[in-house]
């Protein structure tokens, strides 16, 4: 990213752009589909924003000089809450859907709400609470990405048009009820989670909370948002070539890419050709811990079934002393471009913290080899064939058609080819974290990488481009995500920083096979060192305080 968009960028003090205030047109949030329909049929802006001029203020600052609101609960804290009595599930889920009226101008996160369900589910659950019933998230309210099912809800995944209500949750969502959680509603994705930003005709712009000027990143945008700026303690996303990670680092959240398999992406067997996966985004590693929990687990139909793992456990555990790798060199991409200078000083600096705390850094990086020739067809394919099943392709964008194309001639015998060179791939990469050879340590640990190789794009970035300018653009901000994806392998995004001008950055722990544990229990000794936590975005016209006592 240039210096001139640097300059661009908000800072104390600039005047405040007319285009972050509130559309006193943009729909209510009494509708459960927010679509950009209001009920007379007028067509509005679901963002609040006029998108044809949002380039016409250069240098102008579009982040209201809104106060910082107080830290608002975390999943842990409102399940310990309502187990207490401190509070009641009616009074957190009401606060939930005020913060998310409040935040809607502003920030669009989300597509569609559950108000009358989700409410009578927490008056239920308050009795269930006063009647002694305990269950991990009896009460809580989360959210989830607008590719999972919910009974009774489209999945539009950032597409237009008419598509029919789910007929049933899908596991994940079956597994968070489970555990007593509240579904107030559903994320903004982009279309089919393509790309590192969350924008489309279908739902207008999703905004990030510490400067609405910037994506919050793709392609869960949605569920990035709304945990950071307070709407929901916690939400599901899910990570197809970074699309968990990526928005956590561009909105300074704890995200987690579990090990395919962990959490069911059912009604799906095998969603993207098994790249993608789901996970949580918090604000803290306990808060994802404990979501990780509560969605995990496998349908009877599901192809990768890992071992169980307590995540809450391994937050914490103390990680003992590891051997580290940083790499700044992502894998080989066309682009061959270099991580911007504040990145490369954001995660150094995480590097040495990790030495100071006792464990062992150096810089090394794996054999990644020509790994994105698997990722393509497998990617490609995953699009095509959700894309096919469109009721009306008509309403698909350019690109989104482009790549249907595209995976259509790289399906079949070649999509089956690069899924068999997985075997290899795990073998050799693998061999940069085997610590059994010899009798003696010859791997690593974990790998420290980027999570981006750049701050987060200024809304409206990427408008106009081709699918191919789009695709260079997407790897060039963001090429150290996706390798994991091909391999199946756990990595989790921590916070690494601000760049000059406030933006967040990320970084990743990657580890091989089923090694979730050791990373959480990592991200939670550096938590509480550097407690990311208590940094939070401007308010953006959300309520600064939910109720005080709820009983």
């Amino acid at each position: 990213m240039s210096s001139a968009e640097h300059a661009e960028r908000t800072g104390p003090g600039r005047p405040e752009d007319p285009r972050a205030q509130p559309d006193p047109r943009a729909p209510a949030y009494r509708d459960v589909q927010l679509d950009g329909h209001d009920r007379s049929g007028r067509d509005v802006q679901p963002d609040g924003h006029d998108r044809s001029g949002r380039d016409e203020w250069p240098g102008r600052s579009v982040q209201p000089a809104a106060p910082v609101p107080p830290l608002a609960p975390g999943l842990a804290e409102c399940a310990q809450g309502l187990a207490e009595g401190a509070t009641t599930s009616s009074a957190l889920v009401a606060d939930a859907f005020a913060r998310i009226e409040a935040s809607h101008g502003p920030l669009n996160a989300f597509r569609q709400l559950r108000a009358e369900a989700a409410l009578a589910e927490a008056a239920d659950a308050d009795r269930r609470l006063a009647a002694g019933e305990r269950l991990p998230l009896l009460g809580v309210p989360v959210a989830v990405k607008d590719d999972t099912d919910v009974a009774g809800m489209p999945t539009y995944f950032g597409c237009d048009g008419a598509l029919p209500p789910a007929d049933a949750d899908s596991e994940a969502v079956r597994r968070l009820r489970a555990a007593g959680a509240v579904i107030v509603g559903k994320t903004n994705s982009c279309e089919l989670g393509q790309w590192a930003f969350t924008e489309g005709p279908a739902f207008g712009v999703t905004r990030n909370p510490w400067s609405t000027a910037h994506t919050p990143g793709g392609s869960s945008g949605g569920s990035a948002a709304a945990v950071a700026a307070g709407l929901v303690p916690a939400a599901l996303g899910s990570d197809g070539a970074g699309s968990i990670r990526i928005p956590a680092a561009w909105t300074h959240l704890v995200g987690i890419k579990p090990q395919r398999g962990r959490i069911s992406v059912h009604p799906q067997s095998d969603a993207f050709q098994g790249l993608t996966v789901n996970g949580p985004l918090a604000r803290t590693v306990a808060d994802a811990a404990l979501l990780l929990d509560a969605a995990a687990g496998a349908h009877p139909g599901d192809p990768h079934r890992p071992p169980a793992l307590d995540a809450s456990a391994a937050a914490r555990r103390e990680p003992g002393r590891l051997r580290i790798a940083l790499c700044l060199t992502p894998p080989l991409t066309l682009t061959r471009n270099a991580p911007h200078p504040e990145v490369v000083r954001a995660v150094t600096a995480l590097a040495d913290v990790l030495a100071r705390l006792g464990h062992h850094v150096e810089e090394a990086r794996p054999r990644f080899g020509l790994i994105g020739l698997s990722f393509v067809p497998r990617a490609t394919a995953g699009i095509a064939e959700l894309a096919a099943r469109h009721p009306d392709p008509g309403l698909l964008d350019p690109r989104t058609r482009s790549a249907l194309r595209t995976g259509t001639r790289l399906g079949g015998r070649i999509v089956r080819a690069a899924r068999a060179r997985e075997v290899r791939q795990h073998a050799r990469i693998g061999a940069f974290f085997d610590t059994s050879r010899g009798g003696r340590v010859n791997g690593y640990d974990v790998l420290l990488t980027p999570t981006t190789a750049a701050p987060p794009p200024r809304v409206g970035a990427f408008d106009h481009l081709s699918a191919f300018r789009t695709d260079l653009a997407m790897t060039s901000a963001c090429p150290y995500a996706w390798p994991w994806n091909v391999l199946g392998w756990p990595g989790v995004n921590v916070p690494a920083g601000f760049t000059d001008d406030g933006l967040p950055l990320g970084a990743q722990l990657l580890g091989p096979s089923r090694s979730e544990a050791r990373l959480i229990s990592l991200a939670a000794q550096l938590e509480a060192d550097r407690r990311w936590y208590e940094h939070r975005p401007p308010a953006h016209g959300v309520p600064q305080a939910g109720p005080a006592d709820g009983r």
